[in-house]
């Protein structure tokens, strides 16, 4: 909902689209220096108390917004600001929330568990878009007070939740065999994520294929000029845009749900890609309402397929003992490839204009996916995911 209010009212303000690409930078910047050390604070300290803060962050971002808004908002760099400290919550807050799944449900339900929380995930984001598109008829402060009041809420929830967290000893002790323990508040166990990711190809391939293809293909940080410019909807229909790919990925997760998948999961994982691609080269030649809803649906399908795979890899290759580091780094990679994706689709339509940029973005994805088959053989040839 925050994300097309404020899309929606940056845009409205100076029509740049390369200010749509700032919103997304803006939040991916403190990703760098922050996101390795929150992958260490989410294997030392409690995960569910780090993201109750992280989420309490994000309740003051909302107000903000909303005194921005009510106080007459006529520059635009106030909300970079705000996004700023939106993306220090969210840099602390992603390596917490993807360790702390393995510690709520049992090793053996792990798969089940990923893609019913992605279900739970996409029911948000399908409905999140479409009502922050029909709030924002009655204002952007409707929304963001909305916003304020939902996220409250989470962060009460997750102070309320349970885990089982081993304590830091004990992790210490089990993750003995990948580290120095008398290093542990040194930068060499900051580090130790990237180490392994680097040494585990499958999990280095997976990452990094859905960081470019993902940074190159990024055309959804375009919707609202699409919306505009291209479609000529409202803020209404800029939600239903938004909606779409969560509605093919919310049928890709339950379908996973039901039936989880046991093999050619390389194979699908690029399968995907190639779907989000082809998705994004539709969607940026369309200029029909209805044929731009169905290409984003796509879109989220093959996302969703490449998301759970690659999510399945990491955190099962992963032992608890530095599964916040790894998610840091992923995370790193996620950030750069959604945040850091959105500045790139806004400075090249900037230069090139909205549909070159997008169609752009398309093919580089799918070209993308021809040099990750060949440079990662053992990624295309994983046949099932780890201790299955």
């Amino acid at each position: 909902m925050q994300t097309v209010a404020v899309g929606w009212q940056v845009y409205s303000l100076t029509h740049d689209p390369l200010d749509l690409g700032l919103v997304g930078l803006s939040q991916f910047l403190p990703f760098i220096p922050l996101v390795l050390i929150a992958g260490h604070a989410a294997d030392r300290f409690n995960r569910r108390k780090i993201l109750a803060l992280c989420y309490s962050i994000q309740v003051l971002c909302a107000l903000l917004l909303l005194a921005f808004t009510l106080t007459g908002l006529r520059v635009v760099w106030p909300v970079f600001v705000v996004m700023v400290l939106f993306g220090i919550a969210r840099a602390f807050s992603m390596p917490s929330s993807q360790a702390i799944v393995p510690t709520l449900v049992p090793i053996e339900s792990f798969g089940n568990a990923v893609a019913l929380s992605s279900s739970s995930f996409q029911v948000a984001t399908i409905a999140g878009p479409t009502l922050g598109g029909l709030l924002y008829l009655s204002g952007p402060e409707t929304v963001y007070t909305v916003v304020a009041v939902l996220l409250a809420i989470a962060a009460i929830l997750m102070s309320l939740a349970r885990v089982r967290q081993a304590s830091v000893a004990a992790t210490s002790q089990r993750g003995s065999e990948l580290r120095d323990p008398a290093a542990s508040e040194s930068w060499h166990a900051v580090l130790e994520g990237i180490r392994f990711v680097r040494s585990r190809p499958v999990v280095l391939g997976a990452i990094s294929l859905d960081l470019f293809a993902v940074l190159l293909g990024g055309a959804t940080a375009l919707l609202p000029a699409y919306a505009h410019d291209i479609l000529h909807v409202g803020p209404t229909g800029l939600g239903l845009l938004r909606t779409a790919p969560g509605v093919g990925a919310a049928l890709t997760a339950i379908a996973l749900a039901v039936t989880p998948m046991a093999r050619h999961v390389g194979r699908w994982m690029f399968a995907g890609v190639v779907l989000f691609g082809v998705a994004t080269i539709i969607f940026g030649v369309s200029h029909l309402f209805v044929v731009s809803l169905c290409a984003l649906l796509l879109l989220g399908l093959g996302d969703m397929a490449s998301v759970y795979i690659r999510h399945m890899l990491v955190q099962l290759e992963t032992p608890d003992a530095i599964r916040g580091r790894v998610s840091a780094v992923n995370g790193v990679f996620i950030g750069a490839s959604n945040e850091l994706g959105e500045f790139e689709s806004g400075l090249t339509a900037a230069w090139f204009g909205l549909v070159p940029a997008v169609v752009i973005g398309g093919v580089a994805t799918l070209l993308v996916a021809v040099l990750w088959m060949r440079w990662f053989p053992a990624l295309r040839s994983v046949d099932r995911f780890p201790g299955h």
